[in-house]
């Protein structure tokens, strides 16, 4: 579950920086672009009183692969929900089987039940209840549940996809994570994982139905963001300037030769060689169960890097099952799976401070009924 966000540094520099800017006013200008209406549901999660909108909200702010929260949700009598997939959001270049759509929906699901937790409510949950094509969980809510730990977390969770610090991950942190997670911090090892990683990414990036994929879903100034809180959002001044003056087109963001492109590289470059640690899930098979239950892991594994002061970014492209990625996913695999495993997530782990809000659909928006 990855998402591909050119550097506003580099935007900077082609949108003539300073000089567009001033001219604009700048101060005033860049407080007016924070998307405030995509952003919304992150605070709006706490207002709900009904026991399942209240963790639906909360469920719904789960990560997921270019953040095209792949959910549709349906009430049933008082105490049941039905959660769907909405096939109309999908990935056919990079993800052609759904697989990490379904990891993404398993995260959903588990933030769901540690929200409902925090309520006293305990969630009788059954992914799949109707085989792989059906509903993916039926989700039946029942007072009386311990508060799971982990759901003070859950406002706090944001992908991390800046430069970190480079300092080590602390032996403590090491040892807190073990149950939730396979975690490299070997130094030959951690330096190969950051070469697949990147040389992974290129792939995607230069790959064009692939990058095209990822294009088609960039949301680009506030205006487009709040129009469509979901898929990769380019928020910020420098953003807005470049789509309302026309620099910022679709064909910038596919050109892979104009000079942004190449310092959108370079960021990339700075981020994995900043990268002191790894952390992986693997499964013994490959089926729809084991997605949404490595989802379900990542969601909780995520949390508590959360509570450690860590930051994460997922980095999955080595792990994309279409030719081009052919030659990277087998190294993968040969590095970190045992015969016949699936490496289902891979993500770089550090200390770092860029983790921001995304956008997302409220949870009116995903409601099938309301009966």
């Amino acid at each position: 579950m990855t998402t591909s966000k050119p550097s506003r540094r580099k935007f900077l520099k082609i949108l003539g920086g300073g000089t567009i800017l001033a001219a604009a006013g700048a101060t005033t200008f860049a407080l007016t672009r924070t998307p405030h209406k995509a952003l919304a549901p992150w605070g709006a999660a706490t207002s709900y009183t009904e026991p399942r909108r209240r963790a639906l909200a909360h469920a719904l702010l789960a990560p997921n692969p270019h953040n095209l929260q792949p959910w549709l949700i349906e009430l049933q009598g008082d105490d049941t929900v039905i959660i769907h997939r909405d096939d109309t959001r999908e990935l056919p270049m990079t993800d052609p089987f759904n697989r990490q759509i379904f990891i993404g929906l398993g995260c959903f699901l588990e933030q769901l039940v540690i929200a409902a937790s925090a309520d006293g409510y305990t969630v009788d949950l059954t992914p799949l209840p109707e085989g792989d094509n059906g509903p993916i969980a039926h989700a039946t809510f029942t007072k009386g549940a311990t508060p799971d730990p982990l759901a003070a977390q859950i406002l706090h969770r944001h992908c991390d996809k800046g430069i970190y610090t480079g300092a080590p991950i602390t032996a403590d942190a090491v040892t807190a994570l073990a149950p939730y997670t396979n975690i490299v911090t070997d130094s030959d090892q951690v330096d190969a994982l950051r070469t697949i990683g990147l040389n992974a990414l290129k792939v995607e990036l230069f790959t064009p139905r692939t990058l095209k994929e990822s294009v088609d879903v960039m949301r680009i100034g506030k205006r487009e963001i709040n129009a469509n809180p979901d898929g990769i959002e380019l928020q910020g001044a420098l953003f807005d300037l470049g789509k309302m003056s026309g620099y910022i087109t679709d064909e910038l963001l596919m050109d892979t030769a104009h000079p942004s492109f190449q310092g959108v590289i370079q960021d990339y470059t700075d981020a994995f060689t900043s990268t002191p640690a790894f952390v992986y899930l693997n499964t013994d098979t490959n089926t729809r169960a084991d997605q949404i239950e490595t989802g379900r892991k990542w969601l909780r594994m995520h949390l508590k890097i959360t509570e450690l002061g860590l930051g994460l970014q997922p980095v999955s492209q080595a792990l994309q099952e279409y030719p081009e990625m052919a030659d990277h996913y087998k190294t993968i695999h040969q590095m970190l799976a045992s015969d016949g495993q699936t490496v289902q997530m891979l993500g770089r782990l550090g200390y770092g401070t860029s983790a921001i809000k995304t956008p997302r659909w409220p949870l009116e928006a995903k409601l099938l009924n309301e009966t």
